[in-house]
């Protein structure tokens, strides 16, 4: 099977040695996609529902370019740095996935790379 690679255009993709999504057949595999905004800072500082949508938009953009759609996401994973206010994320999350409802899973961090992050999402597709 044919196996494309998605970029963010991250400087850490070659050193670390990942994609922000690959695609596999009908299979795509979002990596933890950050709230980073177009600047490269950290998008919505101190607000976890404004940084669960932005890597929500972020995760839609790679879904796109791997020939995919919100609609076809089957599981998301959130980590995040602190649940007591998890239900922000749950909210955005919601909003985003409302009648889609893939399988979901939230769990509390230590730290994320940047301090600055609340909260960091993986998604997983199937294109059928």
């Amino acid at each position: 099977m044919d196996r494309k690679l998605i970029s963010s255009g991250s400087p850490f993709e070659p050193t670390i040695g990942f994609s922000r999504a690959v695609r596999v057949g009908p299979h795509v595999a979002v990596s933890g996609t950050a709230p980073i905004a177009a600047n490269g800072k950290t998008a919505c500082p101190g607000d976890l529902y404004g940084q669960t949508k932005r890597c929500l938009e972020i995760i839609e953009k790679a879904l796109g370019e791997a020939g995919a759609k919100r609609e076809h996401v089957v599981r998301t994973r959130m980590f995040l740095k602190d649940l007591t206010n998890w239900e922000q994320a749950g909210r955005a999350h919601g909003e985003f996935f409302k009648d889609i409802r893939p399988a979901a899973t939230m769990i509390q961090i230590v730290q994320a790379l940047d301090p600055s992050w609340l909260i960091e999402i993986e998604a997983d597709a199937i294109v059928g």
